[in-house]
């Protein structure tokens, strides 16, 4: 059967409709073109409730330059009409297009009346949707804007039982999740607080800004916006490691020999890195000088303790004895073996922190293996020249 939609009756239009359109879209700055799309399928689902159409046998027709609002419905043109819903007579099919024979399909003028009150009802839930989805995705698009880089947030509310946070932008909302926060750190509702946009994250078919404080980019971010040489180039990050809160090593390479990489970053008297310092609320930061020698490097890593030599192990790969003075060793290691653990990830090399006065004694170090990881017990702070073993590895 084909359609014949020729309806040479007069246009209509609704200038009103698309004022309304326009002055949400300046007040929420939700395009005119994506209600549109909304209205068109709240139409859609008004017109299959109603007539049990396809919608093949839809046409809408909204132009917002024109103000022209129109919906057809193609109606079978036969003898006899049974099912006025999809039907219409050969005499009536006629008035609108006078070509149409039996078996044709002519389309049908709709009133935006004849939708009732279901369908206004349908209609205006869905701009309603329509809306908080554009919102929703704007508020998105705020962040997806900022990603990987730092911003300040309001604390707006924080949920007592899983202890994450959500913050807000100018009118967007994310999420600082409890383990994206400082340890010991607290944080109030109403609290203006920097953070850094780690991006998007599907939660339940949606998805959220996720935004942290204990990235290590946090950091570098801090670095690159109070350190001049850092922002235009002369100065490089290579590397970060961070146990948020409580320590972080950057090492930091010149490309200008003029240009002193560690002091740039330290600023006059201290200024900058105090600042930063300061935004981390007390978060100690070494900044040691990156070399391509893993020999100086590892040592400089392992700041501020005192490196007598460094031994490769030419057996594994990136694997390395640092050897201490003993009253060092401590240093070194640092508390709960953070300072290697730092260094370890800080260069990549499997570290192991050795005294000066023997350095080379194997026999117990599955005994003495002191443990790099997060739990590591307080006593790691206070080895003395009988720890044997203190190895980091850089994946810890």
């Amino acid at each position: 059967m084909k359609a014949k939609n020729e309806n040479k009756t007069e246009i209509n239009k609704n200038p009103e409709l698309y004022d309304v359109l326009r002055a949400i879209e300046k007040e929420k700055g939700i395009s005119v073109d994506y209600m549109i799309v909304q209205i068109q399928k709240a139409i859609k689902l008004a017109c299959k409730k109603m007539y049990g159409n396809s919608d093949e046998d839809l046409l809408i027709n909204m132009n917002p330059d024109t103000n022209v609002f129109e919906v057809f419905l193609n109606k079978e043109v036969v003898d006899e009409v049974l099912n006025p819903k999809s039907e219409i007579q050969l005499d009536e099919a006629r008035k609108i297009n006078a070509n149409v024979m039996i078996g044709d399909k002519v389309g049908i003028r709709l009133d935006t009346k004849d939708f009732g009150r279901i369908a206004a009802q349908k209609a205006k839930n869905t701009i309603r949707q329509g809306i908080r989805d554009s919102e929703k995705g704007q508020a998105l698009a705020d962040f997806e804007s900022k990603r990987a880089e730092i911003v300040t947030v309001i604390v707006e509310q924080i949920d007592k039982n899983t202890g994450n946070a959500n913050v807000r932008l100018g009118k967007s909302i994310a999420v600082l999740s409890k383990n994206e926060q400082v340890n010991g750190e607290t944080l109030n509702e109403g609290d203006a607080i920097k953070v850094y946009v780690l991006g998007m994250k599907p939660d339940n078919k949606e998805s959220r800004a996720i935004v942290s404080r204990t990235h290590p980019d946090f950091v570098k971010k801090l670095f690159e916006a109070e350190v001049p040489e850092i922002f235009e180039g002369v100065v490089e990050i290579k590397s970060i490691s961070r146990e948020a809160g409580s320590r972080t090593k950057i090492a930091v390479l010149s490309h200008d020999e003029n240009v002193d990489a560690v002091g740039a970053c330290i600023g006059p008297r201290g200024q900058r890195v105090s600042t930063i310092v300061s935004a981390l609320n007390g978060e100690k930061i070494d900044i040691i000088e990156y070399d391509e020698d893993d020999v100086k490097f590892v040592s400089a890593s392992l700041s501020p303790a005192e490196v007598k030599w460094i031994d490769i192990d030419p057996r594994n790969e990136k694997t390395c004895r640092a050897v201490v003075p003993d009253n060092q060793l401590s240093l070194a290691i640092g508390n709960k073996g953070q300072n290697v653990r730092l260094a370890a990830k800080l260069t990549g090399w499997k570290i192991d922190i050795r005294p000066e006065s023997n350095p080379y004694d194997d026999e117990e170090d599955d005994d003495e293996a002191v443990d790099t990881t997060d739990n590591a017990p307080e006593e790691a702070d206070n080895n003395n020249t009988e720890a044997k073993d203190t190895s980091a590895d850089s994946e810890t």
